[in-house]
C-alpha cells in the first residue's frame, strides 16, 4: 500500500484520526494512501488487536501516538492531547459518535477544526442486546441508553457531517445528525474478493487444511453480544439432522468460545463438525477463506453494515443472514434472509443452497456485480476524500 498519486502530497488533508477502540488494517491503509495521516488510538486495543503489528508490517504512511490508561484514563489523557495538538490538523475524523468522539468535538469546536465522525454500529441497538443477552440489569441498561442517545445527540449538533456506514447507518445517524451521509468504509477489494472455480477452492482447501469433502459453512464473526452464534450452530445440527454434511467454521476473534459454545449445543455431537481458527490476516489471507467455502451465514441480533456479508458475495459465495439492520436494506434480492433467531427457517435455507447450488451461485454473482457497482474500495475512498477535502475548505486555507 502507499500514497494515492492522485491526490498531490502537498494538497492532502491533514487528518487525525481518533480511535476509541479497535479498527480495521484496511480501513487504516486505504486513508493512509488519501491524506497526511496521524492517528490516536488507545494502547491496549491497538496491541492486542494485532493492528500496531500490522501497520508495521505494511509499511502504512501513518503517525501513531498512543494513550495509555483504562476507558476514563483514556478519555482524560486524550483530552489533553487533542487539546495540545488539535490546531496542527485540517480535520479530525472520528470514530463512532460516543465518548470519543465527544473529546475531539469539544476539542475541535473550540479551536475551530471541523469533525467528522464515523458511525459503523447502531450503539443504541447493539447496547440493548446486552440486556437482551442478561449482561446488563434493567436499570443499568436504561442508563446506559440515556448516556448513549444523550451522547450521540451532542456529537450530531457538533459535527461537520457523520459518515455511516451504508444505508441502514445513515438512516439512524440521521436520527441525530442532519447532516449525515453514507460512508463505505473500506470498500471491498474485489481483485482480492473474486469467485474461486472448483479446482481451486479444493486447492485453497488443502492449503488452509479445512475438510476437501464437506459442506462448509462460515460464520466469520467475532464472537460478542449482538451477534447469534447459538443460532448458526443450532442450525448446522439441524441441517446435519437432515442428511447434510456440514461443517461449521468461525474465524473470528473468540473462536474458543464458539467452540465452547458448540461443545455445549451439542456435546454428543461426533466428527469436526464445528471448527474455529484464529482471526485471518484481512489484508492476505481472510478472501483465502471466503473462497473455500460453500455457504456464509450471518446471524445477529442487531447488524450495522455486515462487511463480511459483501466480501462473500464479491467472492461469489452464497450468503444466508438475519433480516436484521443493514443486512434487511442491503442484501434484499441478493441474500437468503431469515428471521432473527429462526434456527429452523436458517436450517432450510442451508440445505436448500446444498440442494440448489447453481441457483444459489447465480443469486451470489448477481450480488457481486451490487458490490462492484456500490461497495468498491476505489468508491469507498474517493468518496472519502470528497468529504475530507469539503471539510477542509469550509474552514479556509490552511
Amino acid at each position: 500500500m502507499g500514497r494515492n498519486e492522485n491526490v498531490p502530497a502537498g494538497k492532502r488533508p491533514r487528518v487525525l484520526f481518533f480511535v476509541e477502540g479497535y479498527t480495521d488494517i484496511r480501513f487504516v491503509a486505504g486513508l493512509s494512501e488519501i491524506c497526511d495521516l496521524t492517528m490516536v488510538v488507545p494502547a491496549r486495543q491497538y496491541a492486542e488487536s494485532g493492528l500496531k503489528s500490522r501497520i508495521t508490517e505494511c509499511g502504512c504512511d501513518v503517525t501513531v501516538h498512543e494513550i495509555s490508561g483504562g476507558r476514563l484514563g483514556f478519555q482524560l489523557r486524550s483530552m489533553v492531547y487533542l487539546w495540545n495538538h488539535v490546531s496542527g490538523f485540517d480535520v479530525i475524523l472520528a470514530q463512532e459518535v460516543l465518548r470519543g468522539a465527544l473529546n475531539a468535538n469539544i476539542a475541535g469546536k473550540l479551536n475551530g477544526v471541523p469533525v467528522v465522525t464515523y458511525m459503523g454500529i447502531a450503539p443504541v441497538e447493539y447496547y440493548r442486546c446486552r440486556y437482551q443477552r442478561g449482561q446488563v440489569s434493567r436499570i443499568k441498561a436504561a442508563v446506559g441508553e440515556f448516556a448513549i442517545r444523550s451522547m450521540m445527540t451532542i456529537n450530531g449538533r457538533l459535527c461537520c457531517c457523520c459518515l455511516a456506514m451504508g444505508p441502514y447507518l445513515r438512516d439512524v445517524a440521521a436520527r441525530y445528525c442532519e447532516r449525515s451521509q453514507i460512508g463505505l468504509y473500506y470498500g471491498v477489494d474485489t481483485d482480492v474478493f473474486r469467485p474461486a472455480n472448483v479446482a481451486e477452492r479444493l486447492e485453497l482447501r488443502r492449503r488452509l487444511q479445512l475438510p476437501a469433502d464437506k459442506f462448509i459453512v462460515l460464520f466469520s464473526s467475532r464472537i460478542s453480544h449482538e451477534k447469534d452464534p447459538e443460532t448458526v450452530l443450532s442450525a448446522v445440527l439441524g441441517a446435519r439432522s437432515k442428511g447434510l454434511d456440514a461443517t461449521v467454521l468461525n474465524i473470528g476473534g473468540g473462536y474458543r468460545e464458539f467452540l465452547s459454545l458448540a461443545q455445549k449445543i451439542a456435546p454428543a455431537e461426533a466428527g469436526d463438525w464445528a471448527l474455529g481458527l484464529p482471526a485471518a490476516h484481512p489484508m492476505k489471507d481472510v478472501a483465502d477463506y471466503f473462497r473455500a467455502v460453500d455457504v456464509l451465514v450471518q446471524a445477529s441480533l442487531a447488524e450495522g453494515a455486515a462487511y463480511s456479508t459483501l466480501e462473500a458475495l464479491a467472492c461469489g459465495v452464497p450468503v444466508i443472514a438475519t433480516a436484521v439492520g443493514g443486512m434487511a436494506v442491503q442484501l434484499d434480492g441478493y441474500a437468503r434472509l431469515v428471521p432473527c433467531q429462526a434456527v429452523q427457517a436458517l436450517a432450510e435455507q442451508i440445505l436448500w443452497v446444498a440442494a440448489h447450488p447453481e441457483e444459489a451461485s447465480i443469486q451470489a454473482m448477481a450480488g457481486r456485480r451490487y458490490v462492484a457497482r456500490d461497495w468498491n474500495r476505489t468508491k469507498a475512498f474517493s468518496e472519502l476524500l470528497c468529504t475530507l477535502e469539503v471539510v477542509t475548505q469550509k474552514r479556509g486555507p490552511r
